[in-house]
This record gives C-alpha cells, sequence and structure tokens, in this order.
C-alpha cells in the first residue's frame, strides 16, 4: 500500500519561510519532498506503511516547532 500526503506551514513572510526552509531542510533531504513557495513551505510525504508516514508527519511537525521557538529567542 501506498500512502501520501501533503504538508503545507505558512509563514508571516518570505524571509520567516527561508528560514525555516533552511533549517529544517538539513534534517529533510533524502527524505521528503519540498518547495519553499515565497512565504509558504510545501511538504509532499510518501510512505509504504502507515506507520512510517505517521512518523515522518510527527517529526516534521515537532522539529518545525523546535525551529519555531529558537527563532522567537533570537529575536527577543
Amino acid at each position: 500500500m501506498k500512502i501520501s500526503g501533503d504538508l503545507t506551514f505558512k509563514y508571516k513572510s518570505a524571509d520567516d519561510a527561508k528560514v525555516f526552509f533552511d533549517s529544517l531542510e538539513v534534517d529533510n533531504e533524502n527524505y521528503l519532498k519540498s518547495r519553499l513557495n515565497n512565504d509558504t513551505i510545501e511538504y509532499e510525504i510518501n510512505s509504504e506503511k502507515l506507520g512510517s508516514f505517521l512518523a515522518t508527519v510527527d517529526d516534521l511537525i515537532a522539529s518545525e516547532i523546535v525551529v519555531e521557538k529558537i527563532v522567537e529567542k533570537t529575536k527577543q
């Protein structure tokens, strides 16, 4: 069985999106397809197993939250 889905993150600005994209791309390279489109990052996730698909989505969201906290701290 093939499982696929898209996940989109929208940011306040294109500059913010670029910071997040660059930070997350290092970990995501070769695991999922990603596109930076102005103030939006689009992810395409594909897997053969539901567990792997869900783990990938969970890891991506958790990583995004970590970057968000780091960015917030550096802006203070």
